[in-house]
């Protein structure tokens, strides 16, 4: 078991200590629930009045923290308590799953394939013909990558994750289990004859460096030409990005959200749980879309918007407010 004392672990925060505990501190953990050996944090001024009823014995928090620590306990102030926080996580973070060779011997690599220096392969994985794996990725057991397609160096790719053919995956990124990339888009066109008739789907998906996809997330390929995620974005579980959409930098997705086919992101886009975007809509730089809200039109960079169908968040609070001031007055009569 991982333990540290407080001034250790001090080190890496390089923050300030107040007050003081002989605790060794054993493992991080949520105020309500943490014992007297283990370290908690206070991101939000609103969470201080959870600490006096907190066994932890020391809490990382922000530097604008209005309450002592008590006795036998301690705080560390730092600049940014989530920051923090983050590296305390670190510290205790277990072990990733052992590989007892770098490559398996059940993998099936494809002759042609290039495999890169100190790249794992566990077992049951494919890699197709053509295939580039750069240095230090890692590919865990039962992955599948089809012909051409490339993946950068340092990257993690989890199991059950396929990717399609031709599809590119940059530096430092994280696929996380049974993700999607490449996949068919969603294209079908009536005709008399014949019902409804699959559009080729011959393009492709590129993913830029330091991009983590979420579970169970599905990127599917361009038409033509290639749907884009740029450095930095975040996909969480559950999210449908379409054919032919273009994300920004550093954009973020929430659970369940999902862009129809030609959306373009800007930079810094924040995409709420369970939202949804119509098709060709784009999305200007540091735009916030509200949880469950339905994006039907364009919207201008920094805007924020809430609502299904989603307008200026001030327009949809002042709704709301109306709404329920008639609900209340009819609940009178």
């Amino acid at each position: 078991m991982k333990s540290y004392s407080i001034h250790e672990i001090n080190e890496i925060l390089k923050g300030v200590i107040v007050g003081n505990t002989f605790h060794n501190i054993t493992a991080p953990e949520q105020l309500e629930v943490a014992n007297e050996s283990e370290i908690s944090f206070i991101g939000n001024k609103k969470y201080e009045k959870l600490w006096a009823a907190s066994a932890a014995c020391v809490a990382v928090v922000n530097e604008d923290i209005s309450i002592d620590p008590g006795e036998n306990r301690a705080f560390i102030k730092v600049k940014n308590a989530d920051l923090a926080m983050s590296q305390v996580l670190e510290m205790f973070a277990p072990p990733t799953p052992i590989f007892r060779t770098e490559i398996h011997p059940t993998a099936v690599i494809d002759e042609s394939a290039t495999i890169c220096n100190g790249v794992r392969i566990g077992a049951g994985c494919y890699i197709g013909p053509k295939v580039i794996v750069g240095d230090n990725s890692t590919i865990y057991p039962n992955v599948t990558i089809l012909d051409e397609s490339t993946i950068g160096k340092n990257s993690v790719i989890w199991s059950g994750t396929v990717i399609r053919e031709r599809c590119q995956i940059g530096n430092d990124c994280i696929i996380h289990p049974n993700a999607t990339i490449g996949a068919d888009g969603f294209g079908f066109r009536p005709d008399p004859q014949r019902g409804l008739v699959k559009i080729p789907q011959i393009g492709n998906v590129i993913i830029g460096n330091n991009v983590e996809i979420g579970a169970n997330s599905c990127i599917d390929r361009g038409k033509f030409s290639s749907t884009v995620l740029g450095d930095g974005c975040k996909i969480d579980n559950l999210v449908q990005i379409g054919h032919n959409s273009k994300l920004g930098m550093f954009c973020i997705m929430a659970g369940n959200s999902g862009l129809a086919g030609s959306v373009t992101l800007g930079n810094g886009v924040i995409i709420g749980g369970s939202a949804s975007i119509k098709d060709h809509t784009i999305i200007g730089d540091g735009a916030i879309v509200g949880a469950g809200s339905g994006v039907t039109g364009d919207i201008a960079a920094g805007k924020t918007m809430l609502g299904y169908p989603a307008v200026e968040a001030r327009d949809a609070l002042k709704q709301w407010a109306i709404l329920k001031r008639l609900v209340n007055e009819s609940k009178k009569k």
